[in-house]
């Protein structure tokens, strides 16, 4: 499949045409947070199914009938990259300023977060087959409601996360902290640091 990459310099003069707009119609603060900012919608995606987040991202995902990319700040200007390939969109940036950016996905089933990146449902996700995996300081907050999600934490990341499906399998480092006091699952695995305890209660995993 043909590499579709959006060019930073490219795409600055739709940037400035478009200007002003916030997530979910500028109820969301924390994506855009003054009227300076502006904001990118890619359109030319589709079918994504995985997302990879390096650098200083904050990652807003939600489900949607069609798949799309917006794209906050003036990342232009950034050092940042967003790319989409075969089902794949790869997003960094290491900048100062984070680089915000909003996913809907009809059919996600990956999320793997690098470096300070930070992952966050806008609304309830509502996955088949989910697989979320943190790295070094990455974070997540996400809310679900849906058949499967799998969370896998590395090294020092974190996340939260609330809601209900039907198959879970929650994996933890040691050295991780995951909270799962407001998620549950039917059929539910927590592994620490290679043991596994099946439906084992969330405040054994909480503290972690």
């Amino acid at each position: 499949m043909k590499t579709k990459i959006f060019s930073l310099v490219a795409v600055a003069a739709i940037a400035l045409g478009i200007g002003n707009q916030a997530l979910a119609d500028g109820k969301n603060d924390s994506v855009a947070k003054s009227n300076n900012e502006v904001s990118t919608v890619l359109t030319d995606v589709s079918k994504i199914s995985k997302i990879e987040v390096r650098g200083n991202v904050e990652l807003y995902v939600s489900d949607g009938e069609a798949d799309q990319v917006k794209v906050y700040n003036k990342y232009y200007e950034q050092s940042a990259l967003v790319q989409s390939q075969n089902g794949v969109l790869r997003i960094s940036s290491y900048a100062d300023q984070k680089l915000v950016v909003w996913v809907k996905s009809a059919d996600l089933r990956s999320i793997t977060a690098y470096d300070n990146a930070e992952v966050r449902s806008f609304g309830k996700l509502s996955p088949l087959d989910l697989t979320v995996t943190l790295s070094d300081n990455a974070y997540a907050k996400l809310k679900v409601d849906g058949y499967g999600m799998n969370v896998i934490l590395k090294g020092r990341a974190k996340a939260d996360i609330a809601g209900n499906v039907e198959q879970s399998n929650l994996k933890c480092d040691r050295s991780a902290t995951l909270n799962s006091t407001e998620f549950a699952a039917a059929h539910l695995v927590r592994t620490i640091d290679g043991v596994a305890k099946s439906n084992a209660k969330a405040d054994e995993f909480a503290g972690l």
